[in-house]
């Protein structure tokens, strides 16, 4: 059984809520998405996005003879296989809609999904919107962020944390849905154990609470609804001026 509760707010500085998510056990989806762009064209962007990756996982369910429009990675499970193709057609509905309206012309979206089947997860990231996995009380980091800071981090390990939380281009994006018309999606995949608990947030989140804080949260709250909430709150309240959006999934096999 999988047990899962979202908690999104526009937060204390933006007028509109451009974070959105999807949470449907049934079909084993959870999925947060981080739009960017002016006159709520962000807003219009993570909309798309969640709206085309849930369309074709929904219609691809347990259907071993969908139409793969952008092929198949030998390397990807059925399931694996959905998620890649799900953000690839996410990444062509916004990337046209940017293309179609001088109102959404440059507007994008961040995106992390994870797609339940049983134990067997598949995981999909773009963006800086992160996946967390808490396991045996200790909490990971399972995407790689797509930012300017992470890469100067992997090229230069000597780089310290606290000179790139600085610098002025710390936030800016190296990979995100719409901008255009391929994107690079990075899915793996993993066996899931009863009682492990996955986080999916923007970065309104995870820019000011570490992992130690959400370790502890998800640690000692084993009640997705008060942890979700949880989280949200304690990152209003130590200052995050984005939106910021929680997602927390529970997975307990055969209840």
């Amino acid at each position: 059984m999988i047990r899962a509760f979202g908690v999104s707010d526009a937060g204390k500085v933006r007028k509109s809520n451009e974070d959105k998510f999807v949470s449907d056990p049934s079909y084993g989806l959870f999925a947060v998405a981080d739009g960017m762009g002016g006159h709520k064209a962000g807003e219009v962007a993570a909309q798309l996005a969640i709206d085309a990756m849930t369309g074709f996982i929904t219609r691809s369910d347990k259907d071993y003879d969908v139409t793969w429009p952008y092929g198949i990675d030998d390397t990807l499970s059925f399931d694996g296989n959905r998620l890649r193709t799900a953000i690839f057609l996410a990444n062509r509905k916004v990337f046209r809609a940017a293309e179609s309206s001088d109102d959404y012309g440059g507007m994008g979206t961040t995106i992390v999904s994870v797609l339940i089947t049983g134990p067997q997860a598949a995981i999909a990231s773009v963006g800086d919107s992160r996946v967390y996995l808490l396991s045996g009380g200790s909490i990971e980091q399972l995407t790689a962020d797509d930012s300017w800071a992470a890469t100067i981090l992997a090229q230069d390990p000597a780089m310290k944390p606290e000179d790139i939380a600085q610098h002025p281009m710390r936030n800016v994006l190296t990979n995100v849905l719409g901008g255009r018309p391929t994107v690079d999606v990075d899915v793996t995949e993993r066996v899931l154990v009863g009682g492990e608990v996955l986080l999916l947030c923007s970065d309104g989140i995870h820019g000011v609470l570490d992992r130690d804080v959400l370790q502890e949260v998800l640690r000692n709250t084993p009640d997705e609804e008060r942890a979700a909430q949880a989280i949200v709150d304690m990152a209003l309240d130590r200052g995050s001026r984005d939106n910021v959006t929680a997602l927390v999934v529970r997975y307990e096999p055969g209840a």
